[in-house]
């Protein structure tokens, strides 16, 4: 089982715009073949931090995600409203 986290940051004012796009994300990712679970949360204090936990079955199953068209777009959505003071945090693991 590989798991990915992603840390980040949206500008001050972007929080309504994020959410859209990660439920949008969340329900179109779920139909990724072996992804297992995806996870989008707000931090409880900094409503402008943001993290997604994303388990896959395996490397394949990574590889699959990154390939979706939808990939691309997420990223087109959110680069905007991204804060560039504070750079996207990404951590793969694997499970034991």
């Amino acid at each position: 089982m590989l798991t990915v986290i992603a840390h980040f940051w949206t500008l001050p004012g972007k929080e309504a715009e994020m959410k859209a796009v990660l439920l949008e994300a969340r329900e179109t990712y779920l139909k990724d073949k072996g992804l297992v679970s995806y996870y989008a949360m707000q931090d409880a204090k900094d409503p402008t931090a943001w993290s997604i936990i994303e388990r896959f079955e395996d490397e394949a199953a990574l590889g699959i995600h990154l390939a979706n068209p939808y990939f691309k777009k997420f990223g087109a959505d959110t680069a905007p409203i991204f804060d560039p003071a504070r750079p996207v945090q990404l951590l793969t693991h694997n499970e034991i």
